[in-house]
C-alpha cells in the first residue's frame, strides 16, 4: 500500500520560512515526478512544485523565488523550502507522486507505462499576518 507522509508544516509569522517535507512509502518503481500542491478552501487543487526523476524541476504558477524544491526521488523522498512567507500562502500542502505502472497494452496497437497518482494527506501551513 503506497502512503505519502508530509511534515514540516505549522504556524509561522507573515517573512517566515517553512521546510516541507514528503517521503513516500510502498512505492515499487521510481516515480517520475514527486511534488506539492496547496489546497485552499473554495479553490482547485494547484501546483506549488514538483521535482522530475530527471532533475527538471516544475514551480507552476507560483512565485519561484518564494520555494525550492528538492529531493531524493529514487529514496522517494521531497522537500519544499517556503521563504518569505505571505497569508496568501495559508493552506493545505498535499504530497503528489506520478508512478510509472507496468509496460503493457493500452489498446489496439498501443503501449506504454500507465502512470499511476498518489496524494498524502495534506499538512496544513498557516501565516499569520
Amino acid at each position: 500500500q503506497v502512503q505519502l507522509v508530509e511534515s514540516g508544516g505549522g504556524l509561522v509569522q507573515s517573512g517566515g520560512s517553512l521546510r516541507l517535507s514528503c517521503v513516500g512509502f510502498g512505492i515499487q518503481k521510481r516515480p517520475n515526478a514527486m511534488g506539492f500542491y496547496r489546497q485552499r478552501p473554495g479553490e482547485d487543487r494547484k501546483l506549488v512544485a514538483r521535482l522530475y526523476r530527471s532533475g527538471t524541476r516544475d514551480y507552476g504558477g507560483v512565485v519561484t523565488s518564494k520555494f525550492y524544491i528538492s529531493g531524493d526521488i529514487q529514496n522517494r523522498t521531497v522537500h519544499l523550502g517556503m521563504y518569505g512567507l505571505t497569508s496568501e500562502d495559508t493552506g493545505v500542502y498535499v504530497c503528489n507522486a506520478e508512478v510509472p505502472g507496468e509496460y503493457q497494452r493500452l489498446g489496439p496497437g498501443e503501449y506504454g507505462r500507465p502512470t499511476s497518482t498518489y496524494w498524502g494527506q495534506g499538512i496544513q501551513v498557516t501565516v499569520s499576518p
